[in-house]
């Protein structure tokens, strides 16, 4: 575990526009290593980004008048903006399913209306929990993105690019939606429910999007299974063991998402893809 020093928890959460092309003639099908299942795994998370992303800053939004912290306040604020601007580069990803042959609209279509549904609803404190729980998760997927950057040297490039930049905003803001919840509704057992809820909706449609992709792709569910272990044997398994720790960790009565600090890593790999974001 790397420790963040109390004083850098104060930092810029900067509004990148990285303006991404996703050509469909270019980027394959299978982008991701070849591998169909990682490739709609990736994809399945991408179909949920937009709208839950608008859900997250709604959710903050909705208790800006309640946050007395100057430095807080301000967070929030770059938090919304760097949240908007993915919705705009994963939405612009749709396009490109389409034009490979996907229907990904009646799912677009349904989330959407859970998204509605959820809002209307759903009481703000308990919005602001499930937006503090995805962020984790968020977080967790995006910490392991950056550590396991070879993974990704055979993807398609923009996407690379995608995954890396979005990563670090992920990283970048990570605390933003808990700290806003610990500072209007410091309750544990909030939380936790709001946790819990926010595992079920986020893996539930991300993989209900990965199954419809590989559906249309036809492939048996022999070869999905193969190329699901597969996908999971070149990362040697940490990617499922980082999410339970970051579960175990969520359940502490004492966490904060900033006592894992993976930002200086995050910026250098950004750089390193994106040097027009090279800190």
């Amino acid at each position: 575990m790397i420790t963040r020093p109390a004083a850098s928890a104060d930092h810029d959460i900067p509004l990148r526009k990285p303006n991404l092309e996703f050509d469909a003639t270019s980027i394959r099908r299978h982008w991701m290593n070849g591998n169909a299942f990682a490739t709609h795994f990736f994809n399945g998370l991408n179909l949920v980004f937009p709208d839950g992303e608008r859900f997250f800053v709604k959710a903050v939004h909705d208790h800006l008048d309640r946050i007395t912290d100057p430095v807080l306040r301000r967070q929030a604020k770059e938090f919304a903006a760097q949240e908007g601007q993915h919705a705009n580069q994963h939405e612009k990803y749709f396009d490109c399913l389409r034009a490979q042959g996907y229907e990904v609209d009646r799912y677009l279509r349904r989330f959407h209306q859970f998204m509605t549904w959820t809002n209307r609803w759903i009481p703000a404190s308990l919005r602001l929990s499930m937006t503090a729980g995805a962020e984790h998760y968020t977080a967790v997927l995006g910490a392991g993105a950056i550590e396991e950057f070879d993974l990704l040297a055979d993807a398609d490039p923009t996407m690379r690019k995608l995954i890396i930049w979005h990563a670090t905003e992920e990283i970048e803001h990570k605390a933003v939606a808990f700290d806003v919840l610990r500072a209007t509704h410091p309750s544990y057992l909030l939380r936790i429910t709001g946790f819990l809820i926010a595992t079920i909706a986020l893996f539930g449609w991300a993989f209900a999007g990965t199954r419809m992709l590989l559906r249309q792709d036809g492939i048996s569910r022999h070869d999905v299974e193969t190329q699901r272990r597969l996908a999971l044997s070149r990362d040697q398994g940490r990617g499922l063991a980082r999410i339970r720790a970051g579960v175990r960790a969520y359940f502490r009565r004492d966490f904060h998402p900033d006592e894992q600090d993976h930002l200086d890593l995050a910026r250098r790999r950004l750089g390193e893809l994106m040097p027009q974001f090279a800190s």
